[in-house]
Formats: structure tokens, sequence, C-alpha cells
């Protein structure tokens, strides 16, 4: 066993000729991969229910059990579905290929195979894992970085988690993708990370703060882009964008740079819409949660001054789906 590095990856080969497997291991032994192997499609599923399994190259035309019926099994499993499969077949029928693209499949690989497509396919789809990993890793700190500058002053850390939502319904509702959606929603969580600059007898004041006060907590924005600044990664970019901007207002009145209209990025307006928002319907030890008309009438005062009237009735229109994230994510 190696220590200080990941063990690299285990590969299954499944295929009833013991031919196939063979001339499959020659391949990939000489790789740094740990192989696994089974002869069956019962054999491949009893062996991946018991180890964990990175990649799995498949026959299709085994007698108990097609790859292409392994392959569907796979995918109904939500513990196996992300298993990537490239089937290794003779089949040749376009049809054949379609139908495994359909139930899951990522590749095709065509007997007689050579060597080095086989190396080629297997380290693309590894590559992709890896990738796949990194994403989530960036996810996983992002959310927990913006649920740490959130407990400062909200022990629960819930609004995070209720605005990060609403921020996708409105972005999905304004005309985004599901996939661009999604970047805000992760990346939403970082829009107060500069909070974690601000001193706690400022941020955490149960009264109402001084204009001097004031003007200290207005920091939070400053300090937040430089957090996030000369970001590696799409979604970094991404929450330095929304840190900077989600206290700037439609008519130039906000900061921390007196951004107006569409010299605000999309984002940082959605934000600053369903940060209000949910701000103003959560209770906080200095105020009680305004009743929803209450709040979606002051928004509805601010369209064109504090917020994006194209907005405004898309916070309206989805109100529904926002209280039933809002109940979903209750404060504690």
């Amino acid at each position: 066993m190696r220590i200080g590095r990941k063990q690299s990856p285990r590969i299954l080969l499944v295929d009833d000729e013991p031919t196939n497997l063979r001339v499959l291991r020659q391949v990939l032994q000489a790789e740094d991969y740990r192989l696994s192997f089974a002869r069956s499609g019962t054999d491949a599923l009893t062996l991946i229910a018991k180890e964990s399994v990175d990649l799995i190259l498949l026959d299709v035309m085994m007698p108990d059990m097609t790859g292409l019926e392994v392959c569907e099994r796979l995918k109904q499993n939500s513990a196996t579905a992300h298993i990537p499969v490239i089937f290794v077949t003779a089949l040749k029928d376009s049809t054949d290929e379609a139908k495994g693209f359909e139930i899951g499949a990522v590749d095709y690989i065509i007997k007689p195979i050579v060597p080095a497509i086989v190396l080629a396919r297997v380290k693309t789809h590894l590559s992709l894992i890896k990738a796949d990993e990194l994403r989530a890793t960036h996810v996983d700190l992002i959310q927990r970085l913006g649920r740490a500058a959130e407990y400062k002053d909200n022990e629960t850390g819930m609004h995070v988690q209720r605005m990060s939502r609403y921020a996708k319904i409105i972005a999905l509702a304004y005309g985004f993708c599901e996939e661009s959606a999604d970047d805000l929603m992760m990346a939403a969580p970082m829009h107060d990370i500069g909070k974690i600059g601000i001193p706690d007898n400022i941020l955490l004041k149960p009264g109402k703060l001084t204009t001097e006060e004031y003007e200290v907590m207005k920091g939070h924005a400053q300090i937040g882009g430089e957090i996030l600044s000369n970001p590696s990664s799409y979604l970094i970019e991404l929450a330095h964008s929304v840190a900077m901007t989600h206290h700037e207002k439609w008519d130039g009145t906000g900061y921390p740079n007196g951004l107006s209209g569409e010299e605000i990025p999309i984002e940082g307006r959605i934000i600053a819409l369903v940060d209000v928002f949910d701000a103003l319907t959560s209770a906080r030890p200095y105020k009680k949660a305004w009743p929803t008309e209450e709040a979606i009438n002051y928004i509805t005062e601010q369209s064109g001054k504090h917020f994006d009237p194209d907005l405004v009735p898309l916070l309206q229109q989805e109100l529904p789906k926002l209280l039933e994230i809002r109940d979903l994510f209750a404060e504690r």
C-alpha cells in the first residue's frame, strides 16, 4: 500500500471469454491501474456491490446477462449510476451503439481491440472522473466557507441554504440554462464571505449601527472580493463577482463601486434580490420576520431603484417555489 497518495483507479473488466480478459489485462497492466475481472454480468454486479470501481470495460454479448442489461442495472442504482461504462464489443451496428449510449454508456471500443485506442479511451474517461471530483471539491469548499461566514451572525447557517436555492429559481425564470443556474446556486453561499473580516462588535451588534459602524460593515463586499481575487476556477470567479456586486443597486446608489443598471452583472442582481427577500422574511435578534406580503410590497417599491425591474416580477411569479424552500430550510 502506498502512503501519502490516493490509490490508483480500479477498472473492472467483464467478458465471458477468458482470452478477451487476458488481452485486456496485457494492455492495461503496464499502467498504474488496479484490475478486477468478471466472466458474467451476474458476477460483475456481485463484485461491484462489494468493492468500489472507477471504470468498467463491459462486453455486450454474454450468455446469462448481456452487457446492455448490466449497464441498465447499474444506471438504475443510485449507488452505481456514476460509474462510467465503456462497451467492448464486436457489434458494429449503429443501432446497438445508440442503444448503449441511450442507457448510459460513455463509450464504445470495437473488437478486435487496438491497444493504443483502449489506453487512450480509458485515460480520457478517468481524466473526466478526476475533473468531476475536483469540481465537487470546489463546490463543497465554497459551500462550507459560505456557511462559515454565515455562522458569525446566524447560528444555523440556513440563510445561505435558502438564498442560494432562491437564486437558482430566479435564474431559471430569467432564462439561465440548468447548468448556469446550478453554478450560481453553488457560488451564492460566498456572497458574504467578507463578513469574516468585520469586527464582531459591529457584525453582532443587536441594535442599529451608527454611521461609522455602517461604513465598516459595508467593507465586507470589498473584503470578499479580495479573498476571492485571482480565481483559478470558474466557480470562484463567479463567487468573486457575486461577493463584489450583491450590494450594488440598479440606480447606482449601492456599494462598493456605485455600479448601475446592466453594469451590474446579472448574477449580482439576482443575489441582491434574493438576499434581501430572505433577510426581510427571516427573524434576527434585532428584528422580527416581515410577513411575506409586506416583503413583496417593499421589493416592488424598490423595483428600478434597488432592484433590476426585470427580476422583481419573477420573484412574484416564482413565490410558491420560494416559500417551499423557506419552509424546507427553516431556522432550527
